[in-house]
Parts: C-alpha cells; sequence; structure tokens
C-alpha cells in the first residue's frame, strides 16, 4: 500500500560523497515504491553534478554556495523551469524550510550554520557533519529536541553504536569502542610520516571520502572529532570511549556492557548503510545491500593507535577534556592545516603540530579564550580568531616543507 504523502527530504552537500549516495539510494527505492519526495538541494561548486541532479529530481529549490559559480549554474539550469538560488545566506534558509528529513552532509565549519538552522524545524537530521556537533553538540541536540525532531549520526562509527546501544541500561554501558581503518599510514614512524605526499595521504584503502575527510583519516584526527562527537551523542566521559585500530574496516564500533558482553556493529564499506538506517528510522529499509559473506572475510585484527606518530587523537581526547572552547580551537585549526598541506604549504606531521600550539595558545592566561555561549555566531567568531591564528602558523611552516615527488 502507498503512503499517501511521501517523505520530504533536504539534501546539504548534495554533490558530496555522503549526498551523492543518499540520493542514489533515494533513487533506487523509489523505483519500488515512491516513498521520498526531494524538496530542497543544496551544493558547493560542482555546478554541473548539481544541475543533473536537480534535473532528475526536480526539487523545490536548489541552491549553489558557490558565489563565483552563480552565472555558470544559472546557464545550466536555464529551461528547467525550477527555482534555483545562490549563497551562503541562501543555503541557510534553505535548510530552514520545513521538511520531514534533512541530510546534513555539508563538510567542515561551512555546515555548522545549516544544520543550527534545520535542527531548529522539528525534522529529523541525519548528520554527516562532524564540525557542528564538535563545536555545539549538546546544544544541537538540545535544539532538536526542543522543536521536536531528533539527530541522527550518519558516520558509520557513531551509527555502529547507535544500533547497538541499550538507551535503558545506559548504566550497563561500560566503554564505547570506535573502531579505525588507521588510513594509509598505519605502521608508519614519525620520521616516516615527515615524508609523506599530498597524493599517497589520499588513497585511503578502504573508504572513498572526499579529500578533507581522507586527510583526517590519514592523521587519525578524523577519529578524534568522532571521539568528542561519540561523548556528546550518547552522553558519555571521555574516560570511558576508547579507540582501536582495525584495518579491514568490517566492524565498524562496539559496544562493551558490564556484564562481559560487547555488541559490534559490522557491515561493508559503503557509506549507503548508515544512510539507509538514518532514512527509515526506526524501522530498518530494505535495498540491494552490498553482499557480506562471512566466510570470504578472512582474519579480522585490532591494535591499539600509535599516538606518538598519530597525535592528532591525543590532541582531540584533550580538547574534549578541557572542555569549553576547546573542541572549536581543535577543529578550526585542524581545518586551517589540513587545507595547508594539501596546497602543499604544510609537511603532514605539521598538522597535528600546529593544532598542538594554537592549543596552548589558548589555555595561555593572556590569550584566554571565553568558554563558548551556545549561539551560534560567537562560536563563529572564536573559529575566524583561531584560523587567522593558525594561518600565521601555517605561513611561518611554509618555509620548512621539504621538497617532495609525487
Amino acid at each position: 500500500m502507498l503512503n499517501a504523502l511521501p517523505k520530504s527530504v533536504t539534501v546539504l552537500g548534495s554533490t558530496g560523497s555522503i549526498g551523492v549516495s543518499t540520493l542514489a539510494l533515494i533513487e533506487e527505492l523509489n523505483a519500488i515504491e515512491p516513498k521520498y519526495r526531494i524538496d530542497v538541494l543544496c551544493g558547493g561548486k560542482n555546478i554541473e553534478l548539481l544541475a543533473q541532479q536537480a534535473r532528475k529530481f526536480r526539487p523545490n529549490l536548489t541552491v549553489i554556495a558557490d558565489t563565483e559559480s552563480w552565472g555558470a549554474f544559472q546557464s545550466l539550469m536555464e529551461g528547467s523551469g525550477l527555482e534555483i538560488a545562490c549563497g551562503d545566506a541562501a543555503v541557510i534558509e534553505a535548510a530552514s524550510r520545513p521538511v520531514d528529513w534533512v541530510m546534513a552532509a555539508i563538510v567542515g565549519i561551512a555546515g555548522l550554520e545549516p544544520v543550527w538552522a534545520a535542527a531548529g524545524t522539528g525534522a529529523t537530521v541525519a548528520l554527516a557533519n562532524k564540525e557542528a556537533l564538535v563545536c555545539c553538540g549538546p546544544a544541537l541536540l538540545a535544539r532538536a529536541k526542543a522543536a521536536g525532531g531528533c539527530i541522527l549520526p550518519v558516520d558509520s562509527e557513531h551509527n555502529a553504536i547507535f544500533q547497538v546501544l541499550d538507551g535503558t541500561q545506559k548504566d550497563m554501558v561500560n566503554r564505547l569502542v570506535l573502531t579505525a581503518s588507521g588510513g594509509p599510514f598505519r605502521g608508519y614512524s614519525r620520521d616516516q610520516l615527515s615524508r609523506v605526499t599530498v597524493e599517497q595521504a589520499l588513497k585511503h584503502p578502504n573508504w572513498s571520502m572526499g579529500a578533507k575527510i581522507t586527510i583526517d583519516s590519514a592523521s587519525l584526527a578524523n577519529k578524534g572529532l568522532e571521539f568528542i562527537e561519540a561523548a556528546y551523542l550518547f552522553d558519555m566521559p571521555a574516560d570511558q570511549i576508547d579507540v582501536v585500530i582495525h584495518p579491514q574496516s568490517v566492524i565498524h564500533s562496539m559496544v562493551e556492557y558490564k556484564d562481559g558482553s560487547s555488541l559490534a556493529q559490522m557491515g561493508p564499506a559503503d557509506m549507503r548503510v548508515p544512510i539507509s538506517y538514518c532514512l527509515n528510522w526506526p524501522r530498518r529499509t530494505a535495498w540491494q545491500a552490498p553482499g557480506f559473506d562471512l566466510k570470504t572475510l578472512g582474519a579480522l585484527t585490532f591494535e591499539a593507535p600509535d599516538e606518538d606518530a598519530f597525535p592528532m587523537l591525543k590532541l582531540a581526547r584533550e580538547a574534549l577534556k578541557a572542555g569549553g572552547d576547546m573542541p572549536v580551537v581543535f577543529n578550526a585549526a585542524n581545518e586551517v592545516c589540513v587545507a595547508a598541506f594539501l596546497q602543499k604549504r604544510l609537511a603532514f606531521t605539521q598538522i597535528a603540530e600546529n593544532v598542538e600550539a594554537a592549543m596552548m595558545r589558548a589555555q595561555l592566561p593572556s590569550k584566554a579564550i571565553n568558554d563558548t555561549s551556545q549561539d551560534v555566531g560567537t562560536i563563529l567568531e572564536l573559529d575566524a580568531r583561531i584560523r587567522a591564528l593558525v594561518g600565521g602558523f601555517c605561513d611561518r611552516s611554509a618555509s620548512s616543507v621539504p621538497k617532495l615527488r609525487a
């Protein structure tokens, strides 16, 4: 029996890997039964892909964030009869539109205001933007709840915990265990890491992701951000969250209970799996999911992360324990340093060095930063100050970057 009203959907970051996977899954499901209607699409700079998506799904509104691409996007959309808009303000307005379900997949701090706007509508927000939770997690969760909606985690690790965590027996949880692939440089020494190239860092062994997230995975900053997110999402203290390296990326995370049981969520390295779980929550979604044959998996291995070679995980833990503004500092500093590394202005190991320098500067009495209020504008002002500070660090570090071959 067909639903009278299809679920209305907004996809923020539709041209990124998560957005593309979301739309592909919805297209597949709608071919069986038309349950979902795309109301809004928001993209960044990939105007050709955004135009293709708009013409295929025919949303009520399509927004391109990049103002420099506006003229070219208008030309691509000419004759479509679809409403289009441009700019950051248009993205925030689009995120504020009342819909049933929002995929929040804009990467970086740029996603904070749209996520905040979406959380205030009462929609179910499937969150793939780490920075929003890291910078204002408790306030964001409270805002969604007050509006009658909720935040569902899309990241494979948090989604895995969400699937196996018994919320009625939280007092029986011993610890949450986040798994990490270890990235392309697992087993490297700090000296080896100082000479790795951008091209090497972008070759993740298991997952296909955007450039920023892939670099974060290589440095374990990704896992550090997830560590902070897990504390907020599941209201869990830092000393009850652990990280283990699991190169095969089969077990996506675990919950260890005080009765000796450890429950793990397993599955293929395919982001459509957690997206599908969020799309029809609390019921699971039947689709042509990729096969998962235990007989062909081989050995599953686990090891402790090397926090001396990969200090970003340790720095994230310190940021969470420090509280206040420190997660904002950690996130902003990392974003600036990753951008500098991708531009080949910074060595890989200098990412962590500059993030640590920013965190130390934030702790100095003469440079003390007040605790964030739960106002997004205040957080963005702090973010801008940290970016300016770390930009200076990167400029000074650039002269020492070794000339590396791809």
